[in-house]
């Protein structure tokens, strides 16, 4: 299908996509919607950015009639909080029905209270939805549709348990669609247990480059040596003028924050799951608003979040799996704009960058460090030389035993026993009527 008028949906959905200035579906939307549309289940392998959530959205909504019942009849599972919302955002786009978002970190009684009160379509994250249908607020009985988007996450994130019996508590005649960037020996039993003959749709598989997307290289030495080059380039606010930059671990995050503040103040922001709820919230808004230019997240933002128009990605650090990094660079170049990933490598991380390149199928290009970027002698703790320390026979030798346990004359170790002995003597028990010697004693008297 080359244009969405030729989808056969209702005007009010034909309105909605021309209102929001969508004009051709993109690969997965055009495969997926009449699929979806026949009731049977489907899964899509499609990588982030390409549509994922608008191709199951639209049939979705397309088939949904109007109902006073209080129980949920489409059920959708995400991995993450920002995507809970951003999903429920995009369906309230569309069309005016009760929808409800539902995810960990907040009040839960909130919660109960607006489930309790009837809605269509359920928006949640697999933990939150299971402590939701165990307290008995939330009954799945009438689901009739369930999507599960980006499941390669929630099983990465440890929700296997609460999966499986979210599928168990689910009625059995129900419609299954599943979205994954990747397709694990987990994904795969998943499927082979719960879907009934579903129909496979591929679009990009992982590790495929996305073609509009530019792929360089910069060969750093350490943390703070990568930190002045990214000062460096984001002095050129023309051309970077969106830019995400992924770091491994929150720790690495906001130290990388502190160092970016004081060039550019209100225009970093950091992200993380260490920070607050309604912070996160806040940041994606200004920077999808471009209130905020630059933001630098952990792989938490890697995933299922539509961020709009970012024109560059930068690897700070290497991601230790090659499919992580796939996922951060299809943060740019979406919905067939032109994007620009940019890798920081230093010689420790060029094993895993060679792991990267051999999953894409090709080389990365490497480009000079400008001249005027200054080395940095600064090491970060982790980027420090550990010391190891040298054979000590003594040491050894008394390695394992208690701080209280010396040798003998004989070279035994006396376990604290000369201790109990000064003890047993200095404080000598008093002959008593309790004693046996004491009362056999005046027996013979």
């Amino acid at each position: 299908m080359k244009s969405f008028l030729s989808f056969k949906i209702s005007k009010q959905l034909q309105y909605a996509i021309e209102d929001l200035g969508y004009e051709n579906p993109t690969p997965i939307q055009s495969q997926s919607f009449p699929v979806i549309q026949s009731g049977k289940d489907m899964v899509g392998i499609a990588q982030t950015g390409t549509g994922k959530t608008f191709a199951y959205m639209l049939p979705i909504l397309e088939g949904l009639t109007f109902s006073n019942q209080l129980q949920p009849r489409v059920l959708i599972i995400v991995p993450t909080r920002e995507l809970v919302i951003q999903v429920v955002e995009e369906i309230e786009k569309f069309m005016t029905v009760r929808v409800i978002g539902v995810y960990g970190g907040v009040n839960i009684n909130r919660q109960k209270e607006a489930v309790s009160l009837g809605t269509d379509i359920i928006v949640a994250t697999p933990g939150r939805l299971y402590d939701l249908v165990l307290s008995r607020a939330l009954q799945l009985k009438s689901v009739k549709k369930l999507v599960i988007d980006e499941v390669d996450v929630m099983l990465d994130l440890g929700f296997r348990f609460q999966l499986i019996n979210i599928f168990e508590l689910l009625p059995s005649r129900r419609q299954n669609v599943m979205f994954s960037a990747t397709m694990t020996a987990d994904v795969n039993e998943l499927i082979h247990d719960f879907f009934q003959a579903p129909s496979t749709i591929s679009v990009a598989v992982s590790g495929t480059p996305l073609d509009n997307i530019s792929q360089y290289c910069y060969s750093v030495p350490n943390f703070y040596t990568k930190a002045n080059l990214l000062k460096h380039l984001l002095q050129d606010s023309e051309n970077f003028r969106k830019t995400l930059v992924f770091v491994s671990n929150k720790k690495s995050a906001d130290l990388l924050f502190e160092e970016l503040e004081d060039s550019f103040n209100t225009e970093v922001a950091v992200i993380h799951s260490n920070k607050t709820q309604n912070y996160r919230i806040r940041s994606i808004e200004n920077f999808n608003e471009e209130r905020t230019r630059i933001l630098v997240t952990t792989d938490i933002m890697a995933r299922g979040l539509d961020l709009n128009l970012i024109s560059h990605v930068i690897n700070f650090d290497t991601p230790a799996f090659p499919e992580n990094y796939m996922h951060r660079i299809g943060r740019t170049g979406r919905a067939e704009q032109e994007g620009t990933s940019l890798l920081f490598s230093t010689i420790a991380e060029l094993p895993t960058k060679e792991a990267i390149e051999e999953l894409m199928g090709i080389q990365i290009p490497i480009i000079e460090m400008p001249s005027e970027i200054e080395i940095s002698k600064k090491l970060t703790y982790d980027e420090q030389p550990k010391l190891k320390e040298g054979y000590n026979p003594i040491k050894d030798e008394g390695e394992g035993k208690g701080f209280h346990e010396k040798k003998d004359k004989n070279n035994k170790v006396n376990k604290g026993g000369s201790y109990k002995r000064i003890i047993k003597k200095k404080y000598k028990k008093p002959k008593t009527k309790g004693d046996k010697n004491f009362n056999k004693r005046n027996k013979n008297k």
